[in-house]
């Protein structure tokens, strides 16, 4: 029984001493402040805990403030802004509202681990934290990677300002290739409107190759079909002035830039001579453009005579 007490008491004088060695910032201060050495060793005990706790607020609310401006630089360092193009206010919008979004993302979890940084200083148990952050984490790698792709995908698509509401854009190439007006895009999916009505939901992350007539001025390209033995320089010529013709008209001269071109002589076969005359137009009026050409290019030919002379002679 003696042993046993003196073992104890050996301890309690090695916990003594031990605490009494533990010399912290904020025990050295109450030292020099002329307080004795157990009493700055308690003020450290009491004190210790909520400074460090204060300090973790402090860096995750200074951080919460840089994390914005932050933001902002990352978003913009996505975009793909050709000098031929330059900033739009439809791309100047969604950087703001992408940089939003990435700033609230990113204090969620700023201010995640300040709260479980401050309850492992509270010495509150985060195994059970841990363990529901790792199963959902699974949870989503494996049942969201879809969900995943076009959201990143989307950010993208946003950030580089590729496509917006009114666009006609072309998704992918070839047979399989879908065109039509973009009705709405979002950070999971593009709505398209194709020309026969049909409603078409792409999602974001099945975009690889997208191509949008409207971002830029537009060219009217105009295919003709003259039979073998025309003239092809009076038909040329006779293209030629009716597009200049209908380009100088009021109703179309805000809408062709500059003077339309014969652009020459595209293909030839035996059934006839392909020429082409091209018109640059504002953004998206290629197509209506393109189809009253065609037309007044045929009535032209036809008045002038050119494109049956000596055809078939």
């Amino acid at each position: 029984m003696t042993a046993l007490l003196a073992a104890a008491s050996a301890r309690s004088a090695a916990a003594g001493n031990a605490a009494s060695s533990d010399r912290g910032v904020i025990h050295q201060i109450f030292v020099d402040l002329g307080f004795a050495s157990d009493r700055a060793h308690t003020a450290q005990i009491y004190l210790a805990g909520p400074l460090r706790i204060l300090l973790i607020v402090v860096i995750a609310a200074i951080a919460s403030r840089l994390v914005r401006r932050l933001s902002g630089r990352m978003v913009k360092s996505l975009r793909l802004v050709s000098p031929l193009i330059g900033t739009t206010p439809r791309g100047a919008d969604r950087i703001r509202t992408l940089t939003g979004v990435f700033a609230s993302l990113f204090r969620a979890i700023i201010w995640i681990v300040a709260l479980l940084t401050i309850l492992g200083q509270l010495d509150i148990n985060l195994g059970p934290f841990v363990a529901t952050a790792t199963v959902i984490g699974a949870a989503l790698g494996f049942g969201a990677q879809t969900l995943v792709k076009d959201f990143l995908s989307g950010v993208l698509i946003l950030a580089e300002d590729q496509y917006g509401i009114g666009d006609h854009i072309i998704v992918g190439t070839g047979p399989t290739a879908t065109s039509g007006t973009v009705e709405s895009v979002n950070l999971r999916v593009t709505r398209l409107r194709a020309l026969d009505g049909v409603v078409y939901y792409v999602p974001n992350g099945d975009i690889r190759t997208v191509g949008n007539d409207t971002a830029t001025d537009s060219q009217a390209l105009v295919d003709v079909v003259v039979p073998l033995g025309t003239d092809l320089a009076a038909a040329g010529a006779s293209a030629e002035a009716a597009a200049v013709s209908m380009a100088s008209e009021e109703a179309w001269r805000d809408v062709i830039i500059g003077r339309p071109l014969f652009a020459g002589v595209q293909a030839a076969s035996e059934s006839g001579v392909t020429i082409r005359v091209m018109a640059l137009t504002r953004p998206g009026q290629h197509y209506r453009t393109a189809r009253e050409l065609r037309m007044r290019i045929l009535e032209q030919l036809r008045r002038d005579g050119v494109a049956w002379a000596g055809a078939g002679g």
